[in-house]
């Protein structure tokens, strides 16, 4: 007797098949209240912490605020909000925080500018760790929607070589070669977001920020970002006397820099859009500029010309970093548009009242 044999199938097939996700009906959400439980992890740091104000603005009245450090380390202390010190690395912490959420933001990541994402790649990598345990615990809690705070470091690096770049659209993270560290654990937990829509039915919002800055962010101590650290060695340089300023690499290197409110109004949007769901996409300006330009712009809000110096040898990241629009702009017909100028004299000026409260003995935050 013979056995009618299965028709062989090209691995290939069966590959595309096992990657392929069938379509989920999405259910449409009951009007959120302004008494529904809104849960923001990270919200001792800077994007955290404008979310949280930015929906105390829009009326929500019950927010609960968390991070692992102690209170008095925060940026932003918003009237009304319940702050929680929990480490949200920690399962039985996760389960805590989510309980009786009906949307979660989670922002909590160890991480910083070039110079800590370079020295600290164990760190970046170990959070994983808190949105792995969070993802999880906001689905056990029933929450409606879950955000994850991604990055354009998950970006494949080869792209990135020249300062010239062409603008990088949401497929370019694949094939993958992210960033190390930061950049991979930021794509792996972008995949536990999607796999929770597709096999769990739980709706996730993943938007990947470039270059966030502006008032209330981290302007010393080593984690800040390009904006505040250039802005803070120019009112320093002033202060002293001495117009020379050190700029890591040769200065060439290209970003685009998004500012804080456009950056809060983008989340809400990302999170709110149901074609947006399990769907990584850019959230960051187009207006490219390099380091020089930056700084060159810095001078003339602060009315000073500097002399600089090039420090070869520092950490750079990669050469060159732009977010492309197109799909944010075709769904959501809105994209960030605070200007460079603008922000970065409101960025300038607050830190000059930080390093002035500063020196005048003041506590100030710092990262």
């Amino acid at each position: 007797m013979t056995t009618a044999r299965r028709p062989a199938v090209a691995p290939e097939k069966e590959t595309i098949k096992f990657m392929q996700h069938t379509k989920r009906i999405i259910e449409k959400d009951p009007a959120l209240k302004k008494d529904d439980l809104i849960v923001i992890t990270g919200a001792g740091g800077f994007i955290g912490g404008n979310l949280a104000l930015y929906f105390k603005k829009k009326g929500f009245t019950n927010i609960r605020a968390v991070d692992k450090k102690p209170l008095y380390e925060w940026y932003l202390h918003v009237p009304g909000v319940q702050n929680l010190c929990l480490d949200v690395s920690l399962e039985e912490n996760c389960k805590r925080v989510c309980e009786g959420a009906v949307e979660v933001y989670n922002l909590a990541a160890d991480m910083g500018g070039m110079g800590f994402i370079e020295r600290f790649r164990v760190e970046c990598l170990r959070s994983i760790l808190i949105n792995t345990n969070m993802v999880e615990a906001a689905y056990r809690a029933g929450a409606r929607r879950y955000f994850f705070s991604s990055s354009a470091c998950a970006y494949n690096t080869l792209l990135q070589k020249d300062p010239n770049v062409r603008a990088l659209k949401e497929s370019d993270a694949y094939p993958a070669m992210a960033e190390r560290g930061y950049g991979w654990e930021k794509l792996v937990s972008e995949m536990f977001c999607e796999e929770y829509w597709h096999e769990r039915g739980m709706k996730t919002a993943i938007a990947r920020f470039h270059n966030v800055y502006g008032p209330h962010g981290t302007w010393d101590g080593g984690r800040e970002k390009a904006p505040a650290a250039l802005c803070r060695k120019v009112i320093e340089a002033i202060d002293t006397g001495k117009k020379d300023i050190t700029i890591w690499g040769n200065g060439h290197q290209t970003r685009s820099f998004m500012y804080i409110d456009d950056c809060v109004q983008g989340i809400d949007k990302i999170m709110h859009c149901d074609e947006l769901i399990a769907t990584p996409i850019n959230l960051g300006s187009s207006e490219l500029v390099s380091i020089n330009e930056l700084l060159t712009k810095i001078e003339k809000i602060a009315g000073v010309k500097m002399n600089r110096k090039y420090d070869l040898n520092a950490p750079q990241g990669v050469a060159g970093r732009n977010s492309d629009n197109t799909f944010i702009k075709k769904v959501l017909k809105w994209e960030p548009g605070t200007t460079l100028n603008r922000g970065l004299a409101e960025t300038y000026a607050w830190i000059t009242e930080q390093h002035h409260a500063r020196k005048a003995g003041k506590r100030v935050g710092i990262g």
